[in-house]
Parts: C-alpha cells; structure tokens; sequence
C-alpha cells in the first residue's frame, strides 16, 4: 500500500470538512445531490465522450495503483539475472528454459524465451523495445482519463454555479431564500475543484509516476537480457544494470 497516498487522501478530505466547519458553513453546507449529479455525473459524461472504450477500461483496471501500485524490487531484479547470466555462461543458454514457467511476469517470459531461442540480440532489441512503447503509451493514455476529469470538473462547477445562481433569480422576491439559493449555487463550484485538485489531478500525476518506474524497469530488463544472449560477463552486466537504480 501506498502510505502517502492514503495520508493524503485522509488530509485533503479533512482539510475540506474542517475548513467548512471552522468557516462556520458546517458539513451541511458541503452536501448537495444537485451539485454533485451536474459535477460527477457531468464530469464522467464527458471524459466518457472523450475516451475510447479499451481506454477507459484500462483506466478503470490501473487505478487501484494510486493506493496498491504493482511491486517492483530492482535489486532482486538484478540479482535474478546476474544467477541467469552465470547458469547461461557455464551451461549455455538452453539451461534456462526450466525457469520460464516460474516467471508471472509476461514481458519478463517472452524476453526470456527470446534468448533461450536463440533470437538475434539486435532483433530481440526491436521487438522487446516496441511491446514496452505500446505498453507505456496505453497505460499513459489511460492515466491521463484521470487528467481529463480534472480539467473538466471545474468547468463542471461553474456550470453548476450559473445554473444555481439562476434558481436564486427566480426567487429575489423572497429575501429570506437568497442567502440559502446562494450558498448551495457555489457548492457547485467547491465539488468541481475540489475533485480536480484534490482527486483526478493527483490521482493522474501517482499513475504517470508508476507508469515511469515499470518503463525504466522494463529498459533495465531488456538491456540485461541483451546482456545474457550476448554471453557478456556477470560483474560488466551488474554494473550496466546498477545504473537504473539512480
């Protein structure tokens, strides 16, 4: 899990109810089904409108990793490897084959599998290097649903405002509602940037930053399997691969 994630979502939800409250607005203040159906539902029309459906799907299946993002242990990584270069220099490449199926990670397996096959260095380079910049670009676009819900809940907001502030017109008769009308209209417009700024933006922003480790872990994995069908020697390959950890 996540720690600063969790603090952080705990802060901002305490920030925005313990302001209300010190402000004299109360949590009362803060609830409005009609705020929230012209914001969320709003804000999710849109960005639906936006995406393709295998985007929004991946969105919806890597958003758990603002709280649980997936393992990486670079040091392990590398010492798994150095173990393969040694058993590959000593008994050949094919005496790897035994350990695909203890590998869950695809990418990992299929690279793997390229060097116990024999497959060219360079040509193992190309097709490994394209399967991680597709990879990198549907996660990335994915991520940025996240991005697109914060630019358009605040725009949200000031839609509900106006539409808000509309019902309030058609009651300046009646002083004793003003107050009251006026209040709920701006609710609208804390839901808009209060989910942008304290929700869909952050949220965007952890994603992009996993989606940074797992590339860097991915280039770290092809240059050391590069390294291994290239029968280059154990103590060069740990220092190559020492450099993705900085």
């Amino acid at each position: 899990m996540d720690i600063l994630s969790v603090i952080g979502a705990i802060l901002g939800l305490v920030a925005l109810v313990g302001g209300s409250i010190l402000k004299g607005a109360g949590l009362s203040g803060l609830w409005s089904p009609a705020a929230f159906t012209i914001v969320i539902v709003g804000t999710i029309a849109a960005i639906l409108l936006q995406t393709p459906m295998h985007t929004f799907r991946r969105a919806l299946g890597i958003v758990r990793w603002v709280f649980f993002p997936p393992p990486q242990d670079h040091a392990a990584l590398i010492a798994r490897m150095l173990e393969w270069s040694t058993i590959s220099r000593k008994q050949g490449l094919l005496a790897l084959e035994p350990v695909l199926d203890q590998l869950p990670d695809p990418f990992l397996r299929k690279g793997l599998q390229m060097v116990v096959d024999g497959v060219e260095p360079e040509t193992m380079r190309q097709m490994l290097e394209i399967e991680a910049q597709a990879q990198h670009h549907r996660d990335t676009a994915a991520a940025k649903v996240f991005e697109g819900m914060g630019i358009y809940s605040p725009t949200m907001g000031i839609i509900g405002a106006v539409l808000g502030l509309m019902a309030v017109m058609k009651n300046l008769s009646d002083p004793s509602k003003l107050g009251h009308g006026i209040a709920a209209a701006f609710t609208a417009t804390i839901y808009g940037i209060g989910a942008a700024n304290l929700m869909f933006l952050p949220m965007c922003s952890k994603l992009k930053g996993v989606i940074h480790r797992q590339q860097v872990e991915r280039e770290m994995l092809i240059e050391g399997l590069i390294a291994i069908a290239e029968g280059e020697n154990p103590r060069n390959l740990e220092s190559r691969l020492n450099g993705f950890l900085h």
